[in-house]
């Protein structure tokens, strides 16, 4: 976000004054989303010019997603403050939630400042065009309207999932790894890792072809294949890629071409079996629902980015994006920035190896610049195993930000269980973060933590719950009468 110089300085007497005194111990300078957004309200609540103003989604199946919130009086400072809170606001709706077409009810220059913030060439550039051309095929839009004139929320879930009956495949595809499983009535009977590197293949086959060695390795050790599952990194609407950092290398016209449709393609070939391919993130939630026998379930990987997914009170995945590797949890200026979306203060610097890798260096312990994340996270483990004290610093700081961010979160998804996996929580380093997580949110967010448990998975579930669950997305075809 572009800001003048008074503004730089408004924005900077603001940041002083969010007060913390639990503060990540790699990183003082960081600016809680939570804090900086509790600072705001008790402002707007002393300030007696407030403005209600509303922020509705609309998507063009019909699902409405609707925030209404309080603003200070827009004039003098107040201006760049507002238009802060609002842009942080907006870009957490857009990636939680989604949707080409945004109403602002209310002051309609904060309209007029959102629409030029996510345009074609406003600070928010990379947004505007990923999810106008990718995720919703259609161009961002903005509107504005009396407050009172915003569109009536309207909800859709899908129950999906819990099916495990019959012989199933289920995949994971992740930025290291593609995983799969065979599954015979719910029983895993095969499951298998191999190891790729999709982020930067310019050939198209390179996904295909992996995708289809992981499905004819499970088919193998099944007699037949009644359904097929899948998770992958990314946004997919009605299994039609839309975006996913898995396929960042490919240019535009071989995505469409081999990549979009490329589940349907598979369907086909493995003879129009039923067949649902949704956002990892999802079924990580999906899986810690199941084998918690719970609801109301955040799900978080911290792996190689950030993926989330969420299973609602009533036990149904979301039609949302889910995309929290993109919401913004820091709120400083100058905070990390992230090489892809080119946004500062979002998720995916905070939860996951980009974090490891990130803080190693404050630590002070020295790792080759060109290292890959993946090696720079065992080399931090071996540390800790060897009793490093600058190894478990980054992850009590990761801990104190999750503390933060679980209580941000709170505030957008109603969350009785917070799943917490990837492989940054792999060893003695998850049991720090959750410690330390769990001490931060007693401290400064007593009320949440009574309601609130932090969870990690079993070693069973972590090996084959994914598995299971995405293999359990897909309903059998009920059998036509004889």
């Amino acid at each position: 976000m572009t800001v003048t110089s008074g503004a730089e300085t408004e924005l900077k007497q603001w940041n002083e004054a969010v007060k913390l005194d639990n503060v990540p111990v790699l990183d003082p300078g960081f600016i809680p989303a939570v804090m900086w957004n509790r600072l705001f309200s008790e402002r707007v609540a002393e300030d007696g010019g407030s403005e209600p103003l509303a922020i509705a989604l609309k998507r063009d199946d019909g699902s409405v997603f609707v925030r209404k919130t309080r603003i200070l009086s827009h004039e003098g400072s107040n201006r760049c403050i507002n238009e802060r809170y609002t842009e942080r606001l907006l870009k957490f709706l857009l990636w939680q939630k989604g949707a080409p077409t945004i109403v602002i009810g209310g002051n309609p220059a904060i309209a007029d400042a959102l629409r030029a913030i996510y345009s074609s060439d406003g600070a928010r550039a990379f947004d505007y065009e990923h999810l106008s051309d990718g995720a919703f095929r259609k161009t961002l839009s903005f509107e504005s309207c009396d407050v009172t004139a915003v569109p009536a929320e309207k909800l859709v879930t899908a129950p999906l999932g819990r099916h495990l009956e019959g012989c199933r495949i289920g995949f994971d595809l992740g930025g290291s790894d593609r995983k799969c499983a065979a599954l015979i009535d719910g029983k895993v009977v095969f499951s298998d890792e191999v190891a790729w590197s999709p982020y930067f293949e310019h050939d198209p086959e390179y996904h295909r072809s992996g995708i289809r060695d992981s499905l004819q390795r499970a088919a193998a050790h099944l007699p037949r294949v009644d359904a097929i599952g899948g998770s992958a990194a990314g946004i997919y609407l009605n299994n039609e890629v839309r975006i996913g950092s898995l396929y960042r290398g490919l240019d535009k016209a071989d995505f469409d071409q081999h990549i979009r449709r490329m589940f349907f393609e598979l369907q086909e070939e493995w003879g129009g079996v039923p067949f649902e391919v949704v956002n990892d993130g999802e079924v990580t939630a999906l899986a810690g629902a199941m084998s918690m026998n719970a609801n109301a379930v955040l799900g978080v990987a911290m792996g190689t980015s950030l993926a989330a997914g969420y299973v609602t009170p009533e036990g149904n995945i979301t039609n949302w994006l889910n995309e929290l590797a993109f919401v913004p949890v820091d709120y400083r200026e100058g905070a990390p920035v992230d090489e892809w979306s080119g946004d500062a203060g979002c998720g995916v610097n905070y939860f996951s190896q980009q974090a490891v890798g990130r803080l190693a260096e404050a630590a002070g312990i020295e790792l080759p610049k060109e290292m890959p994340l993946p090696e720079k996270l065992c080399a931090v483990q071996k540390r800790l195993q060897a009793g490093d004290e600058r190894a478990a610093r980054i992850y009590e700081t990761i801990g104190c930000y999750l503390g933060y961010t679980v209580a941000h979160f709170s505030e957008f998804y109603t969350i009785e269980n917070m799943l917490i996996l990837g492989r940054v929580m792999t060893g003695e380093g998850g049991s720090i973060i959750l410690r330390e997580a769990d001490r931060l949110l007693n401290d400064v967010f007593p009320e949440l933590a009574s309601k609130m448990e932090l969870r990690t998975p079993s070693e069973k579930d972590k090996r084959h719950g994914q598995a299971v669950a995405a293999a359990s997305l897909a309903a059998l075809r009920e059998k036509e009468p004889s």
